[in-house]
């Protein structure tokens, strides 16, 4: 799974300096320049966290220009005079000018900001869309010269193929290979793309949910694990799963940015259900699921004959209309687990990085209590969408970081 995609501070970190870099470089041949985030400002000293590492430190004297650029804008003439008191730590700053041999210093001749405030907005509203506005699934076909992608999207007998079109202006990024972090994704192309890798898109789809026109979209290979534990090792960190799919064992190393939630069994039954492809017949007895936050109510879930409804539910697909299940986007309304609560035989579903011959793999995304799910379709349950990304912690990216 990719971890909640939260348009992330670092993704928007990439995106802020991108987004800083293209607007300055082709108005200014000054040699130098740093990036990064505002620590203090001192007179007419701005101390920088350099996203290059360390600090330095960049003098403002009377003459040069000071422009406040707002995320996404990638021309200084949409940037608006400010002054220097205006500037406040965490915001993001590039300055251009004389660099010192050590590079610890800076003489600006040009400063632009972007201020913490707007980006978090963008942040916000990048996250918003993507829980909207975006699928997920597994890559089918990949044609770069058509700059197309078909994604079989949820798994079992609701199942679908999604044509995902790209344009030159769709932002493409793709997960390292050795990081569970969406901080971590590079710019990238469709010819990195394979079948079998996971992506997500965000854009706008045709009205029957069969075609999206990406604005954005990042893809990744992860290996997808569906099976039953056969050890816990605390100590180590680790975790072995009987792989349904190899029949061998797989030790997972697990750690502090590894998400791991149990699915209640209320609604691992319902996801059993559909994935047999027998209809809902309204809820089970009992009282129905609560969201786990205010942010889930007003997200409009309610329990009806369709299942969980709005972002997350098991009747939500897609489009959060009902469908196939997309569990990535239930994952933050399900209790959270640790490695101390699993047990031999207990059944996990887990993406994770693939690993290497000396290097075990890292688990993204671990979700327990998926037995019904696994009894009932092993091979549908290991194509569900367990994105190894994040909406709420990466996924969306900033729009500047095209």
């Amino acid at each position: 799974m990719m971890k909640t995609i939260t348009a992330s501070r670092s993704v928007l970190v990439f995106g802020v300096a991108f987004c800083l870099s293209l607007a300055v470089s082709a108005q200014t041949a000054s040699t130098g320049k740093a990036v990064g985030t505002v620590k203090a400002v001192s007179g007419n000293l701005i101390t920088i966290s350099s996203d290059a590492g360390g600090e330095i430190r960049v003098s403002v004297p009377d003459t040069a220009r000071l422009l406040q650029l707002e995320p996404g804008q990638k021309d200084l003439k949409a940037a608006i005079p400010v002054q220097l008191q205006d500037f406040q730590s965490s915001d993001r700053v590039l300055a251009r000018g004389k660099l010192s041999d050590d590079g610890k210093s800076l003489d600006a001749v040009l400063v632009v900001v972007m201020k913490q405030t707007s980006i978090s907005q963008k942040q916000q509203q990048e996250r918003e869309d993507w829980q909207r506005n975006s699928i997920g699934g597994l890559v089918k076909a990949v044609d770069a010269s058509a700059g197309t992608v078909t994604v079989t999207v949820g798994a079992g007998p609701a199942s679908k193929s999604v044509l995902v079109q790209t344009s030159k202006n769709t932002i493409v990024r793709r997960y390292a290979p050795d990081s569970i972090k969406f901080d971590d994704a590079k710019k990238s192309s469709l010819a990195e793309v394979k079948p079998g890798d996971q992506v997500r898109a965000r854009g706008a789809k045709n009205a029957d949910g069969t075609e999206i026109n990406a604005q954005e979209i990042v893809s990744g290979a992860f290996k997808n694990i569906a099976g039953t534990v056969q050890a816990v090792n605390p100590d180590e960190k680790t975790l072995t799963v009987m792989d349904l799919a190899t029949k061998k064992p797989v030790t997972v190393k697990l750690t502090a940015d590894s998400q791991m939630h149990q699915l209640p069994a209320m609604i691992a039954q319902r996801i059993a259900m559909r994935l047999k492809g027998v209809p809902a017949q309204g809820p089970p007895p009992g009282n129905p699921p609560q969201p786990a936050t205010p942010s889930a109510t007003t997200a409009g879930q309610s329990w009806n004959t369709q299942g969980w409804n709005g972002h997350g539910g098991p009747g939500a697909g897609a489009n959060g209309n009902g469908g196939a299940p997309d569990l990535q986007r239930m994952l933050s309304r399900t209790p959270s687990v640790t490695l101390a609560d699993l047990k031999k035989g207990d059944a996990v579903m887990i993406v994770s990085t693939e690993g290497s011959a000396n290097t075990a793999p890292t688990a993204i995304t671990l979700l327990s209590g998926v037995e019904p799910i696994l009894t009932a379709s092993p091979d549908a349950a290991r194509g569900m969408t367990l994105s190894a990304w994040s909406l709420d912690a990466g996924g969306g990216g900033d729009a500047a970081a095209q």
